[in-house]
């Protein structure tokens, strides 16, 4: 699978080189799972670890740029709550949710990027794990390390990594996917009744392709440092908007949209797993790869994706920038959706009735199909009249 908008920008959205240079490395106790797994720390056979990093990605580069723009250090705060979740949401795919270990890393360009800039991204720390945690969820935060790395990141960079425990008896494996299963999608725009505010649905994935699409080149003229120098001019800031434009079809400003905090589903994964666990037979977070990514997990099943969400408004207007195409669109976004309960039909309509319940739209936005044995897994995606096939 390719993506040639976003690899012209230096991103792979499928890292397939990746993924050749760790083939070899052990698949865990439980192969398959959306998160590695290894022998607990603790010793206890009953139980295995994760330990999980990611973060905020190329976002925080717009953080700096409505920073400069407005003067306020209050744009850097989002980017906890975006690295965390990251973390958070890949480890509740595989069930883990409990007793979370918290550590960041922040690296910074101290030259631009002081230390009320810094004190911002921590303090968001701080109020995304008490909000968590008045939603039952408890992290610990044990410190980190920020790092003045100014020759090699040009502005901030803000990662997490988190350890936690869980039984292996409660490890969802989403190599277990199965044909004749169907698809609920959780809606990844709008305002959950745990948000504060309208949520575009961007999360943390597909942030270069987004703000280079979406802004002007003003910003390539005034803001060099916010992009890589091995970015040429035509793919750098190639869209029609600055920050404090409003988005199409909505009340926020494109700056807003773009840096609105990473959703979490946890108040949601959680009673969903608790009720109906064992008529889930995996659970994938569509980011690195966007409605592709379910390809990776389960064996010789075709993946089909035929009642998908209409595009939120960041993701239209991503798209009708005309610089990439819809395939595409469906391999760097979410597209509108972000979880993805693969689950017995019978349980589809109380998985849905508990997110709605939180105010996030759910629906069944596909199903799984049976390949002869030894065929590699396939998604097929059929929006708006036309069909798009990844293998």
């Amino acid at each position: 699978m390719s993506a040639e908008s976003y690899l012209s920008r230096g991103v792979s959205p499928t890292k397939d080189d990746v993924k050749k240079a760790v083939k070899n490395q052990s698949k865990g106790v439980v192969p398959g799972a959306f998160c590695k797994m290894i022998e607990d720390i603790a010793g206890d056979d009953d139980y295995c670890v994760a330990i999980h990093a990611d973060g905020a990605g190329t976002k925080s580069s717009v953080a700096y740029l409505m920073y400069k723009e407005t003067g306020n250090y209050d744009w850097f705060k989002g980017l906890a709550q975006d690295s965390l979740v990251m973390n958070t949401d890949d480890l509740a795919c595989v069930g883990c949710y409990e007793n979370l270990v918290l550590s960041n890393t922040i690296g910074r360009n101290a030259h631009r990027v002081d230390g009320k800039a810094i004190a911002k991204v921590i303090e968001g720390y701080d109020e995304v794990i008490a909000k968590l945690a008045d939603n039952g969820i408890n992290i610990k935060m044990c410190g980190g390390e920020t790092a003045d790395v100014g020759d090699l990141v040009n502005t901030l960079i803000v990662d997490s990594t988190i350890v936690a425990r869980v039984k292996r008896s409660d490890v969802v494996n989403a190599a277990n996917i199965k044909p004749g299963h169907v698809i609920v999608g959780l809606a990844s725009s709008g305002k959950a009744s745990y948000e504060n505010s309208y949520n575009s649905g961007i999360s943390s994935n597909g942030l270069t392709a987004a703000r280079h699409m979406l802004l002007s080149k003003y910003y390539y003229e005034n803001y060099k440092e916010s992009f890589s120098d091995t970015l040429t001019e035509d793919k750098a800031y190639c869209g029609k908007f600055r920050l404090t434009d409003n988005l199409p079809g909505t009340d926020v400003t494109v700056g807003e949209a773009i840096l609105a905090p990473t959703r979490t589903f946890l108040p949601i994964i959680i009673p969903v797993l608790k009720k109906y666990k064992d008529s889930i037979s995996g659970i994938i977070h569509c980011t690195g790869g966007g409605q592709a990514k379910c390809r990776d997990f389960g064996k010789n099943i075709r993946i089909v994706k035929d009642n998908l969400f209409e595009l939120p408004p960041i993701f239209k207007t991503i798209y009708e920038s005309g610089e990439i195409p819809m395939k595409e669109m469906f391999q760097v976004f979410n597209c509108g959706h972000r979880i993805e309960f693969y689950c017995d039909e019978s349980v589809a309509e109380g998985i849905i009735e508990i997110s709605k319940s939180f105010d996030v739209d759910a629906r069944i936005v596909g199903h799984v199909e049976a390949l002869p044995e030894g065929s590699d897994n396939e998604v097929v995606i059929k929006y708006n009249g036309e069909e798009f096939l990844y293998n």
